[in-house]
């Protein structure tokens, strides 16, 4: 991992999309939107903090782990977009160029996750073979059972009330 995160380019690139959500989310009307400017801001910052906070923890899981955190924000970004251009806080033109730049940060973390990833290495967020079947037992618990399409269904001759 040898560089510092500042010259990481996708950090940098990370770094001038939260000043772009900043100027965007300044704006009035947005700016009296507190719940989108605060929810936008947040995952804007959280994309450039995530891949600091994973370089800076030293090991190769850990920043695997931060980078996917980094590229959900990202994706959270863009879909806050489309919520600023359905509502007139900002010109659709200039909503599609910062989702660009979401996408191309994303597709950066995609390809260096990859890259640390060897024929070993699960594909996705979690570091175990073993897939996680925290919510299996939760709905177990609760007297429900996925049926055929997916869904969870109250189990045949359960009695949740």
């Amino acid at each position: 991992m040898g560089k510092r995160f500042e010259e990481l380019p996708v950090w940098r690139d990370s770094r001038v999309l939260v000043r772009d959500v900043y100027v965007l989310t300044r704006r009035a009307p947005f700016s009296r939107d507190a719940g989108l400017c605060d929810q936008l801001q947040r995952a804007a910052v959280s994309v450039c903090s995530n891949i600091a906070e994973g370089h800076e923890r030293g090991t190769t899981p850990d920043l695997i782990q931060f980078l996917f955190y980094a590229k959900g924000s990202a994706g959270e970004v863009r879909s806050q977009l489309h919520h600023v251009e359905d509502l007139g806080y900002a010109e659709p033109a200039e909503c599609e160029r910062m989702r660009q730049a979401a996408e191309g940060i994303s597709r950066q973390i995609a390809s260096w996750i990859k890259s640390m990833q060897g024929p070993d290495f699960s594909a996705g967020p979690k570091h175990h073979k073993e897939p996680d079947r925290g919510i299996e037992a939760f709905w177990k618990k609760l007297g429900m059972e996925r049926d055929a399409s997916g869904l969870y269904r109250p189990r045949p001759h359960s009695s949740v009330s």
